[in-house]
């Protein structure tokens, strides 16, 4: 790290600057100390600059490691275990189900980003094409994330940069202008909490491809070697830590979420509204430790759901 010192109309402004490389790309992080700076004061914003840009750097690379640490091979053996345990099988599932899963998954995924809709209003403008008086964005979301549930179920394709654009955009065409586009230089993402809290920063727009493609190497190198669930769990989780998009985030992993599973004959999953807490709950667990198990936890749990709401439909 090192100072750089400008000179403008005649004043001097200090930053403290650091290169750091990832890959072939050198990044630069510059971070402003002050104008005309006395030695204590300069060394006093210095040390403090550094505690900075040494905590983003960490943060860049625990986003840019999928799994940071690898699993033993009971911890494997013990989620293969309950992958054959599942109370859902893939092959069980009808038309019917299928039908129902993704009216429940469209109301729920939307429901989760801010989605006026009602359950009936959903489930009307699936199967009876019936528009109630709300907004159009929410209708033209509805309708979008139903056909990417159908996308996934034909495509063959587990994971790519070009998948991941195809689901935004099937969600999104009728919605937003930026459908199926990743976002541009300086469209940076902060979410904030409830109390005005930073809860999660995407990653800088500069490095999205490059983590992308990252995560997209790691899950074909270990396909063969995790089980579904652990894949399913690490991409959704990493491709929320990059935050590709503007906007549409959540949907779009918990899509691809469902993908992968399907890919692994595994059935797919409802992420209930009323878990939504829970939910991001596992998200801060997995971006600040990187612990699967509360993610692989409240999968059961919504395996259990959606088994006993298939059955109820069933019985009806």
């Amino acid at each position: 790290m090192h100072i750089e010192k400008r000179d403008v109309n005649g004043k001097i402004k200090y930053f403290l600057a650091h290169s750091y490389r990832e890959g072939k790309k050198v990044h630069k992080f510059r971070k402003y100390l002050g104008i005309d700076l006395k030695p204590k004061k300069l060394k006093e914003r210095k040390e403090i600059a550094e505690k900075l840009i040494l905590e983003e750097i960490h943060k860049y690379n625990v986003i840019a490691n999928p799994l940071n640490v690898e699993l033993s091979e009971e911890e494997i053996k013990s989620i293969e275990k309950i992958e054959q345990n599942l109370p859902l099988k893939i092959k069980h599932l009808s038309e019917k189900d299928w039908e129902k899963f993704s009216e429940l998954f469209t109301y729920n995924t939307n429901a989760i980003e801010g989605s006026k809709l009602n359950k009936k209003e959903v489930k009307d403008l699936l199967e009876k094409d019936k528009w109630p008086n709300k907004s159009k964005e929410d209708i033209a979301e509805t309708f979008g994330v139903d056909e990417a549930i159908h996308f996934i179920r034909a495509t063959k394709e587990h994971i790519s940069i070009e998948l991941i654009k195809k689901i935004h955009k099937i969600v999104f065409k009728n919605s937003k202008e930026f459908a199926g586009k990743l976002r541009k230089k300086g469209e940076e993402v902060v979410v904030m909490d409830s109390n005005g809290k930073i809860a999660h920063e995407g990653a800088p727009q500069s490095r999205i491809n490059h983590l992308l493609k990252r995560l997209i190497e790691w899950y074909n190198q270990n396909k063969n070697k995790y089980p579904g669930i652990i894949l399913a769990s690490v991409v959704h989780n990493q491709f929320e830590n990059i935050h590709p998009f503007a906007d549409g985030n959540g949907r779009v992993g918990r899509i691809l979420l469902n993908n992968i599973l399907i890919k692994h004959n595994l059935p797919p999953i409802n992420i209930n509204f009323k878990n939504r807490i829970e939910y991001y709950q596992t998200l801060q667990e997995y971006e600040k430790n990187q612990n699967l198990k509360p993610t692989i936890d409240l999968f059961l749990k919504e395996y259990k759901a959606l088994k006993k709401v298939l059955g109820d439909h069933k019985k009806r």
